[in-house]
Protein backbone atom coordinates (compact mmCIF):
# COMPACT_ATOMS: atom_id res chain seq x y z
CA UNK A 1 0.00 0.00 0.00
CA UNK A 2 1.21 3.18 -0.42
CA UNK A 3 2.11 5.84 1.85
CA UNK A 4 0.36 8.64 0.23
CA UNK A 5 -3.23 8.39 -0.80
CA UNK A 6 -4.33 8.93 -3.92
CA UNK A 7 -4.09 12.48 -5.31
CA UNK A 8 -3.97 15.46 -7.57
CA UNK A 9 -0.97 17.26 -7.43
CA UNK A 10 -0.27 21.10 -7.60
CA UNK A 11 2.48 21.50 -9.85
CA UNK A 12 5.06 19.60 -11.33
CA UNK A 13 8.86 20.43 -11.82
CA UNK A 14 11.47 18.69 -14.00
CA UNK A 15 15.09 18.46 -13.58
CA UNK A 16 17.72 18.14 -16.47
CA UNK A 17 21.58 17.58 -15.28
CA UNK A 18 24.12 18.78 -18.41
CA UNK A 19 27.17 18.53 -18.82
CA UNK A 20 28.32 20.13 -22.21
CA UNK A 21 25.14 19.00 -23.49
CA UNK A 22 24.27 22.30 -25.75
CA UNK A 23 23.75 20.33 -28.85
CA UNK A 24 21.19 17.59 -27.04
CA UNK A 25 19.89 20.39 -25.28
CA UNK A 26 17.35 21.99 -27.66
CA UNK A 27 15.57 18.66 -28.69
CA UNK A 28 15.39 17.20 -24.96
CA UNK A 29 13.81 20.91 -24.03
CA UNK A 30 11.05 20.52 -27.03
CA UNK A 31 10.12 17.41 -25.77
CA UNK A 32 10.13 17.81 -22.20
CA UNK A 33 7.92 21.20 -23.28
CA UNK A 34 5.65 19.16 -25.25
CA UNK A 35 5.28 16.53 -22.10
CA UNK A 36 4.16 20.03 -19.80
CA UNK A 37 1.28 21.12 -22.74
CA UNK A 38 0.01 17.79 -22.36
CA UNK A 39 0.10 18.20 -18.61
CA UNK A 40 -3.15 19.86 -16.84
CA UNK A 41 -1.25 21.61 -13.97
CA UNK A 42 1.57 24.03 -14.27
CA UNK A 43 5.33 22.68 -15.20
CA UNK A 44 8.79 24.30 -14.16
CA UNK A 45 11.63 22.72 -16.30
CA UNK A 46 15.37 23.16 -14.55
CA UNK A 47 18.44 22.70 -16.35
CA UNK A 48 21.53 22.18 -14.40
CA UNK A 49 24.68 23.24 -16.19
CA UNK A 50 27.22 21.76 -14.23
CA UNK A 51 30.89 22.54 -15.09
CA UNK A 52 29.65 23.00 -18.74
CA UNK A 53 31.82 25.67 -20.54
CA UNK A 54 30.20 24.44 -24.08
CA UNK A 55 28.07 27.42 -24.62
CA UNK A 56 25.10 25.96 -23.14
CA UNK A 57 24.23 28.78 -21.05
CA UNK A 58 23.44 30.58 -24.42
CA UNK A 59 20.10 28.65 -24.74
CA UNK A 60 18.67 30.52 -21.35
CA UNK A 61 15.61 32.51 -22.11
CA UNK A 62 15.19 30.74 -25.15
CA UNK A 63 12.41 28.25 -24.34
CA UNK A 64 10.07 30.74 -22.16
CA UNK A 65 9.64 31.89 -18.83
CA UNK A 66 8.83 28.15 -16.79
CA UNK A 67 12.19 26.93 -18.23
CA UNK A 68 15.13 27.93 -15.80
CA UNK A 69 18.94 27.07 -16.60
CA UNK A 70 21.30 27.30 -13.22
CA UNK A 71 24.76 26.73 -13.12
CA UNK A 72 26.60 24.36 -10.41
CA UNK A 73 30.59 22.96 -10.62
CA UNK A 74 30.15 19.90 -9.49
CA UNK A 75 31.51 17.84 -12.03
CA UNK A 76 29.24 15.22 -10.64
CA UNK A 77 25.62 14.45 -11.74
CA UNK A 78 24.19 12.99 -8.16
CA UNK A 79 24.58 16.70 -7.19
CA UNK A 80 23.78 18.30 -10.20
CA UNK A 81 19.80 16.49 -9.80
CA UNK A 82 20.37 17.42 -6.00
CA UNK A 83 20.96 21.22 -6.85
CA UNK A 84 17.98 21.37 -9.41
CA UNK A 85 15.18 19.90 -7.00
CA UNK A 86 16.53 22.08 -4.30
CA UNK A 87 16.05 24.80 -7.14
CA UNK A 88 12.58 23.59 -7.33
CA UNK A 89 11.50 23.22 -4.72
CA UNK A 90 12.02 27.21 -3.98
CA UNK A 91 9.98 27.56 -6.72
CA UNK A 92 6.63 25.09 -5.67
CA UNK A 93 3.96 27.60 -3.91
CA UNK A 94 3.74 26.85 0.11
CA UNK A 95 1.40 24.01 0.71
CA UNK A 96 1.09 22.95 -2.75
CA UNK A 97 1.71 19.48 -3.92
CA UNK A 98 4.57 18.91 -6.22
CA UNK A 99 4.91 15.87 -8.69
CA UNK A 100 8.79 15.51 -9.30
CA UNK A 101 10.41 14.25 -12.34
CA UNK A 102 13.88 13.87 -14.10
CA UNK A 103 15.96 13.27 -17.36
CA UNK A 104 19.15 13.35 -18.47
CA UNK A 105 20.31 16.58 -21.24
CA UNK A 106 20.74 13.49 -24.01
CA UNK A 107 17.45 12.08 -24.05
CA UNK A 108 13.79 12.89 -25.47
CA UNK A 109 10.22 11.97 -23.17
CA UNK A 110 7.24 11.05 -25.14
CA UNK A 111 4.41 13.53 -24.93
CA UNK A 112 2.74 11.70 -22.27
CA UNK A 113 5.88 11.00 -20.17
CA UNK A 114 4.10 13.51 -16.95
CA UNK A 115 0.96 12.58 -17.88
CA UNK A 116 1.57 9.04 -17.16
CA UNK A 117 3.73 9.43 -14.39
CA UNK A 118 0.85 11.82 -12.88
CA UNK A 119 -1.65 9.10 -13.36
CA UNK A 120 0.31 6.50 -11.49
CA UNK A 121 -1.68 6.75 -7.92
CA UNK A 122 2.14 6.00 -7.23
CA UNK A 123 5.00 7.35 -5.04
CA UNK A 124 7.57 6.73 -7.41
CA UNK A 125 7.33 5.83 -11.23
CA UNK A 126 10.06 3.86 -12.89
CA UNK A 127 10.29 3.81 -17.12
CA UNK A 128 12.70 2.59 -19.14
CA UNK A 129 15.01 3.61 -22.15
CA UNK A 130 14.53 3.02 -26.10
CA UNK A 131 17.73 3.41 -28.22
CA UNK A 132 16.69 4.89 -31.57
CA UNK A 133 19.65 5.13 -33.28
CA UNK A 134 22.06 2.63 -33.37
CA UNK A 135 23.74 3.46 -36.64
CA UNK A 136 27.29 4.26 -34.67
CA UNK A 137 27.09 -0.01 -33.04
CA UNK A 138 27.81 -2.92 -34.32
CA UNK A 139 24.61 -5.45 -35.06
CA UNK A 140 26.01 -8.16 -32.57
CA UNK A 141 26.28 -5.43 -29.73
CA UNK A 142 22.57 -3.69 -30.58
CA UNK A 143 21.41 -8.00 -30.23
CA UNK A 144 23.56 -8.71 -27.15
CA UNK A 145 21.93 -4.93 -25.17
CA UNK A 146 18.56 -5.83 -26.65
CA UNK A 147 18.90 -9.67 -25.47
CA UNK A 148 19.82 -7.99 -21.89
CA UNK A 149 17.65 -5.39 -21.61
CA UNK A 150 14.24 -7.14 -22.85
CA UNK A 151 15.00 -10.66 -20.16
CA UNK A 152 14.61 -7.68 -17.18
CA UNK A 153 10.96 -7.00 -18.27
CA UNK A 154 8.23 -9.04 -17.45
CA UNK A 155 4.83 -8.39 -19.37
CA UNK A 156 4.18 -6.77 -22.27
CA UNK A 157 2.17 -4.14 -21.12
CA UNK A 158 3.16 -2.34 -17.67
CA UNK A 159 3.51 -5.35 -15.63
CA UNK A 160 7.01 -4.44 -14.30
CA UNK A 161 10.76 -4.66 -14.79
CA UNK A 162 13.90 -4.50 -13.59
CA UNK A 163 15.75 -1.39 -14.34
CA UNK A 164 16.57 2.05 -13.06
CA UNK A 165 17.44 5.14 -14.98
CA UNK A 166 17.78 8.58 -14.46
CA UNK A 167 16.81 9.54 -17.65
CA UNK A 168 13.23 8.20 -16.83
CA UNK A 169 11.81 8.41 -13.13
CA UNK A 170 9.54 10.43 -11.47
CA UNK A 171 8.22 11.11 -7.34
CA UNK A 172 6.04 12.66 -5.21
CA UNK A 173 7.81 15.78 -3.67
CA UNK A 174 7.45 14.39 0.18
CA UNK A 175 8.69 11.06 -1.04
CA UNK A 176 11.91 12.32 -2.23
CA UNK A 177 12.51 15.34 1.09
CA UNK A 178 11.68 12.61 3.34
CA UNK A 179 14.11 10.24 2.15
CA UNK A 180 16.98 12.77 1.79
CA UNK A 181 17.14 13.10 -1.95
CA UNK A 182 19.56 12.72 -4.32
CA UNK A 183 23.35 12.32 -2.68
CA UNK A 184 26.41 13.22 -5.00
CA UNK A 185 27.48 10.56 -6.28
CA UNK A 186 29.32 10.25 -9.58
CA UNK A 187 26.65 7.44 -10.33
CA UNK A 188 24.24 5.50 -9.37
CA UNK A 189 22.80 8.02 -7.89
CA UNK A 190 19.54 7.08 -9.45
CA UNK A 191 19.88 3.36 -7.68
CA UNK A 192 20.85 5.12 -4.08
CA UNK A 193 17.40 7.12 -4.18
CA UNK A 194 15.60 3.97 -5.58
CA UNK A 195 16.96 2.18 -2.87
CA UNK A 196 16.07 4.26 -0.25
CA UNK A 197 12.80 5.54 -1.05
CA UNK A 198 11.58 1.59 -1.39
CA UNK A 199 12.97 0.69 1.86
CA UNK A 200 10.83 3.65 3.28
CA UNK A 201 7.90 1.91 2.24
CA UNK A 202 6.65 3.90 -0.68
CA UNK A 203 5.06 2.36 -3.58
CA UNK A 204 6.69 2.13 -6.53
CA UNK A 205 5.60 1.65 -10.02
CA UNK A 206 7.18 0.01 -12.91
CA UNK A 207 5.97 1.15 -15.93
CA UNK A 208 7.29 -0.77 -19.37
CA UNK A 209 5.17 1.45 -21.49
CA UNK A 210 6.82 4.53 -20.35
CA UNK A 211 9.37 4.94 -22.17
CA UNK A 212 12.21 7.63 -23.12
CA UNK A 213 14.70 8.01 -26.15
CA UNK A 214 17.96 8.44 -25.13
CA UNK A 215 21.77 8.25 -26.99
CA UNK A 216 23.51 5.29 -27.59
CA UNK A 217 27.23 6.74 -27.08
CA UNK A 218 30.03 4.75 -25.36
CA UNK A 219 32.18 7.92 -24.49
CA UNK A 220 30.31 7.90 -21.06
CA UNK A 221 29.88 11.22 -19.38
CA UNK A 222 28.99 9.12 -16.16
CA UNK A 223 31.22 6.37 -14.53
CA UNK A 224 29.30 2.96 -14.84
CA UNK A 225 26.39 5.23 -16.54
CA UNK A 226 23.97 3.63 -19.11
CA UNK A 227 26.95 4.77 -22.09
CA UNK A 228 29.69 3.21 -20.06
CA UNK A 229 27.30 -0.33 -19.92
CA UNK A 230 27.08 -0.39 -23.92
CA UNK A 231 30.72 0.36 -23.87
CA UNK A 232 31.62 -3.28 -21.73
CA UNK A 233 29.54 -4.33 -24.49
CA UNK A 234 31.50 -3.16 -27.59
CA UNK A 235 34.83 -4.31 -25.66
CA UNK A 236 32.99 -7.79 -25.02
CA UNK A 237 31.94 -8.47 -28.83
CA UNK A 238 35.41 -6.95 -30.17
CA UNK A 239 37.06 -9.75 -27.69
CA UNK A 240 34.92 -12.35 -29.12
CA UNK A 241 35.83 -11.77 -32.42
CA UNK A 242 39.87 -11.22 -31.48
Amino acid sequence: MSIAASRAYDQAAVVIPAHNERANLPACLRAVLTAALCTPIPVTVVVVLDASDDGSAELAGRYGPDVHFIRVDAGNVGAARAAGFGYARSLCPPGADCWYATTDADSRVDPDWLIRQLGSDADMVLGLVRVADWRRQRADVVHRYLAAYDASIDGDYDDTHDHIHGANMGFSAGAYWRVGGFRALSSGEDVDLVERIEAAGYHIHRDTRLSVVTSARTRARAPRGFGQKLRRLVRSAEGDCA
